[in-house]
């Protein structure tokens, strides 16, 4: 993994950092600890205005509940009530989402608790693994590790297509929706089983992780750029997304188990074509998707996809100042005294005023990133 140089510009990168980790600790933790929070229902609410004031809700998604599982897990012993706030969230993806005739988890549940939809999506189930793994590996709690091990089942038996790919989504009682694979909810379920990984020996999560990334390359890289696409390959209306390039690359080079395959070589040689059509070089803003041959087919500028691109620059050789310039993007362009900009427009206008509850999952993965690349 790179480190920084020994340079001029090391205290300047280091000092921002601190700047930007304290604001999340300050200002975007204390959010999700207090106005975001539903204490009736024990869960985070969806989004909150700009004045921190809770968007009427329509709906709570077990997904949002579970990437605030993850956050708090991963504030346990810096944060006060981390750990009281995680053991809340864990309990709650139990209680209001877990499906207890089919097995699995619902998608949402309406504004009072009861379901809402209640099909089986492979982004949800991916993110209650890559949480209960985090939140174990702080905890320890055998009915942690077992309901990690409930998702392991579930999306090995359910979600399977035999192929090394999984099904995006799937009805109630697990019957086809023909939904097929797709780019994103494969990517964190990558993402999970690194995680899984990373907190025990798993050999059959090894196997499957091997498999997954065999069948991307084969399945959705394309073969003249080598960019991943968000569907595979022959399907109608493709497009490549570069927040979601910059993110498998930082999974891939991250892991000394992926670091050699097909997939990381692909989206190796795919990175400065990537920048090149999805970075503008001006601001450093991360254009949200493109076709195939560089036309924009979305130009919004997510705060997710620039804290993706900044965490994939850490592991960047020679990076120092791409990833100095980047951070000072970050916090100039999508960071604010009272929370963060969700979203800017193709000229770079603010385009809304929420912050979503799933957002603090992009931030503290890319400050964990940082913090790794500056040890």
């Amino acid at each position: 993994m790179p480190h920084i140089s020994s340079s001029a510009s090391q205290p300047e990168l280091t000092a921002l950092f601190t700047s930007v980790q304290q604001h999340f600790q300050d200002v975007i933790v204390p959010l999700w600890q207090g106005p975001g929070w539903n204490a009736d229902m024990a869960l985070p609410y969806e989004a909150l205005d700009a004045e921190h004031q809770p968007l009427p809700p329509q709906r709570y998604r077990a997904m949002a509940c579970a990437r605030q599982l993850y956050l708090f897990a991963s504030l346990i012993g810096q944060v006060p009530d981390a750990e009281e706030r995680a053991a809340a969230l864990f309990r709650s993806l139990q209680r209001h989402f877990h499906d207890a005739e089919h097995g699995g988890w619902f998608y949402s549940i309406d504004p009072h608790g009861a379901p809402l939809d209640q099909r089986k999506d492979l982004y949800t189930h991916a993110f209650i693994l890559f949480a209960c793994a985090h939140y174990w590996d702080k905890v320890r709690e055998p009915l942690v590790e077992s309901v990690l091990n409930a998702a392991l089942e579930v999306i090995a038996r359910r979600f399977s297509t035999g192929d090394g790919l999984y099904d995006a989504i799937l009805d109630r009682d697990w019957s086809s929706l023909s939904s097929g694979p797709l780019q994103n909810p494969l990517m964190h379920l990558a993402e999970a089983f690194l995680a899984t990984q990373s907190v025990r020996e798993d050999l059959a999560v090894q196997r499957a992780l091997v498999e997954l990334c065999t069948a991307m390359q084969k399945r959705f890289i394309d073969p003249q750029h080598s960019v991943l696409m968000e569907k595979p390959l022959g399907s109608v209306d493709n497009w490549f997304e570069p927040g979601h390039q910059f993110e498998w690359y930082f999974l891939l080079e991250s892991s000394g188990l992926l670091r050699d395959s097909k997939l990381h070589a692909s989206l190796e040689q795919a990175f400065s074509y990537t920048e090149q059509l999805g970075v503008d070089q001006h601001t450093g803003a991360v254009r949200a998707m493109l076709t195939l041959d560089g036309h924009s087919k979305d130009a919004t500028q997510r705060i997710w996809a620039q804290a993706e691109y900044l965490r994939a620059l850490t592991l960047r050789p020679d990076s120092e100042s791409s990833v100095l310039r980047q951070l000072q993007t970050l916090q100039q362009r999508s960071l604010h005294a009272r929370g963060w900009y969700e979203c800017r427009d193709e000229h770079g206008e603010v385009s809304r005023q929420d912050m979503p509850s799933t957002t603090p999952y992009h931030l503290a993965t890319c400050y964990r990133g940082l913090a790794e690349y500056l040890c």
